[in-house]
């Protein structure tokens, strides 16, 4: 008997959009990621049997699921903060060039989690340990044959594919960027987590 935890990540924002760095900060869908949503809403609704429906309490994963439910997903949804991205502090805001010009140990092409510490923001120590906590309330929840969706961001999906594949989320981070709305499937057994699907974004082309 197998669970299914399927990991969304938000739809494109004006942030996204502009390259700057968002955190904690809240940024709102641009048309193109409310399209984004309904294209993904609908492959949920039609390719799976839902049974929950977690979600991020930023604006930005909030307004991505209020979308996913109205093209068709059933579950009430449930807020978590557990599933918040990392809180990038004094950077939120800036882009990638801002960051390097001020910080010379960055380079813009590198993702933002392979860097340990931000002023004013989360370590990246506890933004993993808060992810894989909610990662693993989730394990504990779940039960056989249940279907469930995560509507989160970016950095969590790289935590908890770190954790499922055995890598640092550093190594992760530096080779995959999930794309907006991109859906990764984890089936959960006893045997323990596979990824049966990552970043798939087939549904765009709908």
């Amino acid at each position: 008997m197998t669970a299914t935890i399927v990991l969304v990540r938000h739809g494109e924002t004006t942030w996204n959009r502009d390259g700057r760095v968002q955190g904690w900060a809240d940024s709102t869908l641009t048309d193109a990621g409310r399209e984004q949503a309904r294209a993904v809403g609908t492959r949920l609704a039609e390719e799976y049997d839902l049974d929950r429906l977690v979600v991020s309490d930023l604006k930005r994963t909030r307004e991505t699921a209020d979308v996913i439910d109205a093209a068709g997903v059933e579950p009430d949804p449930s807020l978590d903060r557990a599933w918040r991205e990392r809180s990038f502090g004094s950077l939120q805001g800036l882009t990638r060039t801002d960051i390097a010009s001020r910080h010379a140990e960055y380079h813009p092409g590198r993702s933002l989690h392979t860097v340990q510490t931000v002023e004013g923001g989360e370590s990246l120590p506890a933004f993993e340990t808060r992810v894989l906590d909610g990662w693993s309330d989730l394990l504990a929840s779940v039960s056989a044959d249940e279907t469930a969706v995560v509507v989160t961001h970016g950095g969590p999906i790289r935590v908890v594919l770190a954790d499922v594949t055995d890598r640092d989320l550093a190594t992760v981070a530096s080779s995959f960027a999930p794309s907006n709305c991109g859906l990764t499937e984890v089936e959960v057994a006893n045997r323990g987590c596979t990824v049966i699907a990552r970043d798939d974004t087939d549904h765009h082309s709908l």
